[in-house]
């Protein structure tokens, strides 16, 4: 993205923005061109945002006990069998 240094210097946070994620950010000044590039860049993993991978208001020690007893008596239902 080419930009006037007016319109950099107005939206310089998004730019900022645009640069981190790896789209060439340039801006002309007197007629020069500048690139804004980050010194270090981003890897794949420094962008991942966590997310919540449990609902809400679950009770996991609850569940997990409740998983088990059913699999006890799955086991012992089995054994019987033998």
């Amino acid at each position: 993205m080419t930009a006037t240094i007016t319109k950099f210097r107005k939206d310089l946070f998004g730019m900022a923005d645009l640069a981190l994620k790896g789209e060439p950010v340039e801006f002309v000044y007197r007629g020069v061109v500048f690139k804004v590039t980050p010194e270090k860049k981003l890897s794949k993993l420094d962008k991942l945002v966590g997310q919540q991978v449990v609902a809400e208001g679950i009770d996991l020690e609850q569940a997990s006990k409740e998983l088990f007893a059913g699999m006890e008596a799955e086991w012992l239902k089995d054994w019987s069998e033998l």
